[in-house]
């Protein structure tokens, strides 16, 4: 489940999701971000992280 950033709505299902690898921290390991792009009824559509990982 995710919350619509304009409205407060829930949607349940992702249209799309995909995983980005982000930044290196201070010791060198990356962020790996897993996003799902969401469509609300009201709003349209909104990114939104659904889980970080170090790798």
């Amino acid at each position: 489940m995710a919350k619509c950033p304009k409205c407060g709505g829930q949607v349940a299902n992702p249209r799309k999701s995909w995983k980005m690898a982000g930044r290196p921290d201070r010791s060198g390991k990356r962020t790996e971000l897993t996003i799902g792009l969401f469509d609300c009824p009201k709003c349209g559509a909104f990114r939104k992280v659904l889980a970080k990982r170090k790798i």
